[in-house]
């Protein structure tokens, strides 16, 4: 059974590489409201779409006290390559274990060209300054999800 976490509840602490080698932990980030996105891998057509949506409102969400940072199964250096590739200006952690993405219940079993397979579910969370969850989406569609987010915080583009 996969764990939904619902706003309110504590946001799962995490450890994990960024693009560069160097090490994120959730902990270090209080104070700050993040959008923690999980994605399915980098450089790929829907993730790359994503990612460039995200690219194009860091202005706003950044405008508004948010940090953004994506996380997929990628080792860094293929974030890295990813991110210079598309002129991504956030930071991207590797979960090579998946164990963030358990944690936030970001894997688990879903449809795949008609086939149940397990994988990782599109996600996003919005984490307050105290580390609680804000909001928790699910199997969030790629395209458009960006500017959803931004209107249910409130933020202008």
């Amino acid at each position: 059974m996969t764990v939904r976490l619902e706003p309110g509840t504590a946001a799962p602490d995490f450890s994990l590489l960024d693009q560069d080698g160097d090490t994120v932990r959730l902990a270090d980030l209080h104070g700050e409201k993040v959008v923690l996105y999980f994605y399915p891998a980098a450089m790929t057509p829907g993730c790359t779409t994503q990612a460039c949506d995200f690219r194009d409102s860091i202005s706003s969400l950044q405008g508004a006290g948010y940090r953004v940072i994506g996380v997929s199964r990628d080792e860094p250096a293929k974030l890295r390559e990813f991110r210079e590739r598309d002129g991504l200006t956030f930071t991207l952690l590797s979960d090579p274990d998946h164990s963030a993405h358990l944690a936030y219940g970001a894997w688990g079993e879903k449809m795949n060209y008609g086939k149940v397979v397990e994988g990782v579910l599109r996600s996003t969370f919005v984490i307050d300054e105290d580390g609680t969850i804000a909001l928790a989406q699910y199997n969030v569609k790629a395209t458009g999800h960006v500017a959803r987010l931004r209107k249910q915080l409130g933020i202008d583009a």
